[in-house]
Parts: C-alpha cells; sequence; structure tokens
C-alpha cells in the first residue's frame, strides 16, 4: 500500500517525540471547493456502498471480494490497513460527524494500536496484527485528529506526535509537530531536502521511490505512481511543488494516460490506471487552484463508479467483484475539496 519516499516501516528507526504545539490546528482545514453537487452526489453513492458493504466495527475491508488464502506482502480481501482507517477518519472529521469520529477512532487504536504505534495491517480472520508500522499512515490519522480539534474547538487530540526520524511523509503534519523547537525546524528542513534532492529531471519530473541512508543513494526502481503523488501533494501543501510536475501531471490526466507505475526514465511499467490516482491528482490540482484540471480528474475518477446491482456506488469492477478501499476513500476524500 502508500509508502512515501523513505522507507515508512519503523523497525529499527528510533521515534523522535515532539512537544504537542500550542497554535491551533487550522491549518488542516480543506478551504478549497473545487468540487460540484454533481460530485457530492456520486461522493454520497460511494460512501453509501462503504458504509453497506465495507465498514465494520474494527475497520473497512481492503477489498470488497474477500480471498481465501493471504498473502504475505501485502493486504488482500477482508484484512484491514490504518490507512484506510486515518481516511475514513478524515472524512468523518471533515463532515462534522464528530460522535461517529469518536466511536471509529476508538475502534482504531483498539484494532491497529501497538504500543504506541499502529500497526499497518490487521487480519480479522486469524486476528492478527503485523507487527510493521507504517509512519504515513500514522500522520494520516493524526492530520485527521487536528482536524476534528480545529472543527470542534477542542484540544481532545491535540497530544505530542510519535514519528520515525527517518520519515518521509505528510510535510504538513510534520512542519505543525517540528517547528516549535530549533531540532524540529532542522529535522524538518532536512526531511524536505532529502525528499527534493530526489527529483529525477524535468524530462520526467516525478521523484525517486526511496533514498538509502548508509549509501546515501536514490533508488533506480520503478515508481508507483500512487506513491509518486503523494510526494507531489505533499510538496504541493507547502508550496513546493515544481511547476514541471504539474505540468507532467496535467498532461497525463488530459490525455486519460496516467498509469500505475513508471520506470525512472518515465516509460509506463504498468499501463494499469486507478481511480485512486486520478483522485490523488485532482486532490494536487485543487491544492494548486486549477479547476479545470481537477474537474477533468474527478470525471476519470466517477467513470469508475458503478452504477447498478449490490456494488452500486463502488469504485470498481462489478464482474470480477474487486473494488478497493484505497480508490474508493482517496475519491470520498478528492470530492471534499
Amino acid at each position: 500500500m502508500l509508502v512515501g519516499l523513505l522507507s515508512l516501516s519503523s523497525c529499527g528507526a528510533q521515534p523522535a517525540t515532539m512537544t504537542p504545539p500550542d497554535q491551533s490546528p487550522r491549518l488542516f482545514l480543506t478551504r478549497t471547493k473545487h468540487h460540484t453537487t454533481a460530485d457530492q452526489h456520486h461522493q454520497r453513492a460511494l460512501v453509501s456502498f462503504l458504509e453497506r458493504k465495507m465498514l465494520t466495527d474494527q475497520g473497512i475491508y481492503t477489498n470488497y471480494a474477500d480471498t481465501t488464502t493471504r498473502q504475505a506482502g501485502k493486504a488482500t480481501g477482508h484484512e484491514l490497513l490504518s490507512e484506510s482507517a486515518g481516511m475514513w477518519l478524515l472524512y468523518l472529521a471533515q463532515t462534522k460527524q464528530f460522535k461517529r469520529f469518536r466511536t471509529f477512532y476508538q475502534a482504531t487504536v483498539k484494532t491497529f494500536g501497538d504500543h504506541g504505534q499502529f500497526s499497518y495491517r490487521y487480519d480479522p480472520r486469524n486476528h492478527k496484527r503485523f507487527a510493521v508500522n507504517a509512519t504515513l499512515d500514522d500522520l494520516r490519522i493524526i492530520r485527521a485528529l487536528n482536524t476534528y480539534d480545529a472543527l470542534t474547538g477542542s484540544r481532545r487530540y491535540r497530544q505530542a506526535a510519535t514519528t520515525s526520524s527517518l520519515a518521509y511523509a505528510d510535510f504538513k503534519v510534520l512542519h505543525y509537530y517540528q517547528q516549535n523547537s530549533p531540532k524540529g525546524r532542522k529535522h524538518y528542513r532536512q526531511q524536505l531536502k532529502v525528499v527534493k534532492g530526489g527529483y529525477l529531471g524535468d524530462v520526467f519530473p516525478l521523484y525517486a521511490a526511496s533514498f538509502n541512508w548508509h549509501t546515501l543513494a536514490y533508488s533506480t526502481k520503478n515508481l508507483n505512481t500512487s506513491e509518486a503523488l503523494e510526494t507531489l501533494l505533499h510538496l504541493a501543501e507547502i508550496g513546493q511543488l515544481r511547476a514541471a510536475s504539474k505540468g507532467w501531471l496535467v498532461q497525463q490526466v488530459q490525455r486519460h494516460q496516467l498509469y500505475n507505475g513508471y520506470t525512472t526514465a518515465g516509460s509506463a511499467s504498468d499501463t494499469g490506471q486507478s481511480a485512486g490516482n486520478y483522485a490523488l491528482a485532482a486532490m494536487i490540482f485543487a491544492v494548486e487552484h486549477d479547476q479545470a484540471n481537477y474537474r477533468r480528474a474527478m470525471r476519470a475518477v466517477w467513470a469508475n463508479q458503478i452504477t447498478q446491482g449490490t456494488m452500486t456506488g463502488a469504485l470498481g469492477d462489478a464482474q470480477t467483484r474487486q473494488s478497493y478501499s484505497f480508490n474508493n476513500l482517496t475519491a470520498i476524500l478528492a470530492a471534499n475539496y
């Protein structure tokens, strides 16, 4: 699932604890209003599907269709991801469903809580919590908690954050927690410098998939587009998105050629396409105040929506019964911009 530019597994990394900020968390509120009534209609249908078919007391299924066997390397079927929990919490906070937010957050802690951080994956079939933490997913949950506090005027969840010292993640969240001390500000600048140093060049203006802290070298492996777009979104939110990166994204969306994977030279390594990637593109355009391309990306998202049958409202394939939480939840959030 989603990881950032650096490896986000915290195994072997020393956590850095930051003090709770005094500043209001209102910077986490989405202020752009690019969505239309049509987007909201599609969003309601999608939310209805999730609530009927994928939302449980413990979390949200990774896929509508379950699997007989599990895979060691990734979640499948009716396994649960903290990534999905964070996105659903953010949706509940943004739509001011505060009681449901508190209930679901309690369930999230119960399902994924693991010694002060969140396990990224849980299998309810055998009650297995995977002993790996993904900092990006943690920070998505922290963003949801701060959004709740901003909208309710409370300090209920404005706690200190613990995150991996080597993590690339959500710069908006990291800056909020690291701005209060010289050490925190230095750490933030170092993180940003490492990410920006992974720029692949103006010909293919995305960023390397990872950075090796032992060899001080960037990875040359193929890019997962979801990860690459998360990087662009986090940079856009702090005003650091390159014009070339935005131009490349505009071109791919206009041509409807936003593929699921690329080599570092810019050729497609996976020519499949996903609604989730177009939803991420829509968020980037919204942050950049680009209404026309936000609309174009959202049309590509809703083109994947099922309109009849038991999966009505879902983004996916009715024939194979495949509908992934990442695509669905990313679209729900994009429809709030």
